[in-house]
């Protein structure tokens, strides 16, 4: 790998990430709103509602996490209306990425400029940080035409920087080339990447996305609550929502990754830290990777910026590697 194509990496106080080389920075440690305003999967207006998830925009902040990433397709577009009445009221910087949905009927590059005109008005801001594609469907518009689309809002300064979500290895190549060709380098793939879910080492993400200096956001880091060692047999706490029906906290699959919370827990000790922050500095640790776990309270925030600040040792890196094999 080339010094000009070596991918991003947190500074040494492991605080913060540079998106290219004369990118926008943001923390190491960023903010997953998904849940913010929706009641399809989570169980937003039941469990908890705007003050709770206000409180946990103000924790992160007050823990130096800065970075919060949304869509408009969260809580049909609730989730960004959220985030831009928090960032109204408070004076600290925020750094704030959203996605554009390629929907069918989005088939010409006035499109894009239309969701992201939408996406503005909901976020009350001038800018954002990051724009990202959230699937790469291409139905009538090639991707070609949405790189370059995305290029001319780079230059008309309503975006900061270009990422993509849910691309392969080969996807993220054409991505790059396309922009590229604008003079405009492709900023980050944010895909799900947890220690229960590590496909992109094996599948040519992770090395694609460092061989062209390209961040992988990591969604679902924590594997929506499977690592931190809150649901276990013994426990008998289902999750709530549509995670209830999910396999995945199925007694059989609990019982098949009590070997990691084992060692998640062990690690922790060590460190005084909790499972759920050793999971997380595992992934900040590999290099150009930034999680965004999701917070919908204030302690689930301030639980997930105790990621930072910290260092797992190689040998402890290499355990947690080597207890969760079976998910690569």
């Amino acid at each position: 790998m080339t010094e000009s194509s070596q991918a991003p990496s947190p500074s040494l106080d492991r605080q913060t990430v540079t998106l290219t080389p004369n990118g926008p920075e943001i923390s190491a440690l960023g903010v997953g709103t998904w849940s913010w305003g929706d009641s399809l999967f989570w169980q937003y207006g039941q469990d908890y509602g705007a003050g709770d998830v206000q409180q946990a925009f103000e924790a992160s902040l007050g823990a130096g996490i800065t970075f919060f990433d949304t869509a408009e397709i969260y809580g049909l577009g609730k989730s960004e209306q959220l985030l831009g009445q928090f960032i109204q009221g408070t004076d600290r910087p925020v750094t704030v990425a959203t996605k554009y949905f390629p929907l069918p009927w989005r088939f010409n590059a006035q499109s894009v400029a239309d969701a992201l005109t939408a996406s503005l008005k909901r976020l009350q801001l001038p800018t954002v940080a990051l724009y990202q594609v959230h699937w790469p469907f291409d139905f009538l518009m090639g991707q070609k035409v949405l790189m370059n689309a995305l290029a001319d809002e780079v230059n008309q300064g309503r975006i900061q920087s270009i990422g993509v979500s849910n691309y392969s290895a080969s996807q993220m190549h054409k991505a790059h080339g396309y922009l590229a060709e604008r003079g405009i380098p492709l900023a980050v793939n944010q895909v799900q990447y947890s220690l229960l879910h590590r496909k992109i080492e094996s599948n040519g993400v992770l090395t694609a996305a460092q061989d062209l200096g390209i961040t992988i956001l990591a969604y679902s880091p924590l594997a929506q609550g499977l690592v931190t060692g809150k649901y276990t047999v013994d426990a008998g706490q289902p999750p709530t929502g549509a995670r209830r029906i999910d396999p995945r906290f199925s007694s059989d699959n609990l019982r098949k990754i009590e070997p990691v919370i084992t060692v998640l827990r062990e690690m922790g000790q060590r460190h005084g830290k909790t499972p759920a922050q050793v999971a997380l500095n595992w992934l900040i640790g590999q290099g150009n990777v930034v999680p965004i776990p999701g917070a919908k309270t204030a302690s689930q925030a301030q639980q997930n910026a105790g990621a930072l600040g910290w260092t797992l040792t190689p040998e402890e890196q290499g355990k947690i590697g080597q207890v969760t094999l079976a998910w690569l």
